[in-house]
């Protein structure tokens, strides 16, 4: 008996130890954690807004220095201004405009060069005789022209027939009288010529081919001028064979792989 009274007396000593250190705790850290936030919050502010100060003032001193007159280029010379009616000053007009000189010495080349650039007609230097006869031989492609040059008035006699009958395209008749007007005998000189083998445009070239050569063989001296008109040129091209085993020239069957 005389231990349970004291066991009593004991237990109510215990218990407001316990809930006294309990509200100690926690109001002593919720103030702590309150003080800590402030303090960082007015710390970090200025800093940033003394970095945003700083782009703005260079910014503005940028602006102050580009609104600054720029200098003006010839603003230090002086205009001469006359006006219509008046006299240029003394000095003026017998100082001499080298612009002016160049262009005159440019127009004097270009006037030289187109001078030298003119052809002058071949002067031809042809014995005619009565009975002068010039022959020559003029081909193209598979065509033959055997031509006899004469003493005439310009007339054309082919296998027979006129020029405008065995030629019916001007084009054609034109190349035929090219050599003859070249050298200035077109109403002095009569042709006769014989043909064989090719078409009609062959034919028209071989006739011009050997008429040329006629007109070398009656004044060799026209060989410079006939040949830079390429009236003594034989055009070699024509007409590439057929090959074994391919449809044309070059022309070939599609191929197949299986």
């Amino acid at each position: 008996m005389a231990d349970e009274p004291h066991d009593e007396q004991e237990t109510p000593a215990e218990e407001p130890q316990a809930e006294e250190a309990a509200p100690e705790e926690t109001p002593a850290e919720e103030p702590q954690a309150e003080e800590a936030a402030p303090e960082e919050t007015p710390a970090e502010e200025p800093q940033a807004e003394e970095a945003a100060q700083k782009p703005k003032a260079k910014k503005a001193a940028a602006k102050e220095g580009s609104e600054e007159p720029a200098a003006i280029p010839g603003a230090d010379l002086e205009v001469d201004i006359v006006a219509e009616g008046e006299a240029a000053l003394p000095g003026e007009e017998d100082a001499p405009d080298a612009y002016s000189e160049h262009v005159e010495a440019d127009e004097a080349v270009e006037v030289e060069v187109e001078e030298e650039v003119v052809e002058e007609p071949i002067v031809a230097t042809i014995a005619l005789a009565a009975d002068a006869r010039y022959q020559a031989t003029g081909k193209r492609k598979t065509a033959v022209a055997r031509v006899t040059l004469k003493p005439g008035k310009g007339e054309y006699l082919i296998n027979g027939k006129s020029l405008d009958e065995f030629f019916p395209r001007d084009t054609l008749r034109r190349t035929i009288r090219e050599p003859l007007e070249a050298v200035g005998y077109e109403a002095k000189m009569d042709v006769v010529a014989r043909m064989h083998g090719g078409g009609v445009s062959a034919q028209a070239d071989a006739l011009r081919h050997g008429i040329s050569r006629a007109l070398l063989e009656a004044d060799p001296g026209l060989r410079g001028a006939l040949k830079s008109r390429g009236f003594l040129t034989r055009d070699a091209r024509a007409k590439e064979r057929k090959k074994a085993g391919l449809k044309k020239a070059r022309k070939r069957p599609q191929f197949s792989k299986r």
